[in-house]
């Protein structure tokens, strides 16, 4: 149990599965009281009384469309209340529509741009304007591979990506001068996560023709330490860089994806 954000208050966006559930375990884990917020109401709140419950923390859950700035503002408004501060945001909430440039509707590239990187930018604002008046606090984008290169069919998912890091550097440089940090963390292929199970197994076999497993091995193969991200791949960064061992780190974009992406 890392002894340097041992009873930060933690908030996570998109937090009610996958990756998000994820992190706010992981937070739990290491002693923080845990604000899970989501557009998914139920899961939500459901992730909040499992975190609870097992690590014996105080955990709150809000319903938060990261697009909507007022429920933003009211989820941190109610932490601070709650709390009386926010040590640490996670800015987790994401989709990804793929589609070939030619048939890309316009109307799904922007809600991927909306949600990717309009809900960082305003999940981020409202977490600074608490950490610039206590002058403290880490701010960590998931953000991913797909932000440093290209990805077949997801231009709006890369652009986003792409845009986060930006964003990211951006951000970091006007929050320096308050002791507020801000990074991102790029995972690869978490080929465990529910985007994988339930989608997109079943999507390119049926496009190339080949097995579930044939998928899978596909995309390890592309990996040099030959194998998948996992969610404690991520999870061991994220609290690195919320805690005083990354206190000289910020603006940066950290890759976590097995070798397969290096710059």
């Amino acid at each position: 149990m890392s002894s340097s954000i041992k009873g930060k208050i933690a908030l996570v966006f998109g937090a009610s599965q996958g990756l998000g559930e994820a992190i706010a375990h992981r937070f739990g884990f290491e002693g923080c009281p845990v604000v899970a917020c989501d557009i998914n109401k139920e899961n939500v709140e459901k992730v909040a009384k499992d975190v609870n419950a097992k690590y014996k923390v105080e955990t709150l859950a809000f319903k938060v469309d990261v697009t909507n700035e007022e429920e933003v503002k009211t989820a941190v408004s109610e932490v601070v209340k709650k709390f009386g501060r926010l040590d640490i945001m996670v800015s987790n909430a994401g989709i990804l529509i793929a589609e070939d440039i030619a048939d890309f509707s316009v109307e799904k590239w922007r809600k991927v741009i909306d949600v990717n990187l309009v809900g960082y930018f305003i999940c981020a604002k409202q977490a600074a304007r608490v950490m610039k008046e206590q002058k403290s606090g880490s701010i960590v984008q998931i953000n991913s591979k797909s932000g440093k290169k290209g990805s077949f069919r997801s231009s709006a998912y890369a652009a986003s990506k792409f845009g986060g890091i930006g964003l990211t550097q951006s951000i970091a440089l006007d929050l320096a001068p308050f002791n507020v940090r801000v990074n991102s963390v790029c995972p690869g292929n978490l080929l465990d996560s529910p985007l994988w199970i339930n989608s997109l197994y079943d999507q390119y076999a049926k496009k190339w023709g080949i097995t579930k497993e044939q998928v899978r091995q596909k995309y390890i193969d592309q990996v040099p330490l030959k194998r998948g991200c996992t969610y404690d791949d991520v999870t061991n960064v994220v609290v690195f860089l919320a805690s005083e061992d990354a206190s000289y780190m910020t603006g940066q974009a950290i890759n976590v994806t097995g070798g397969q992406e290096m710059r």
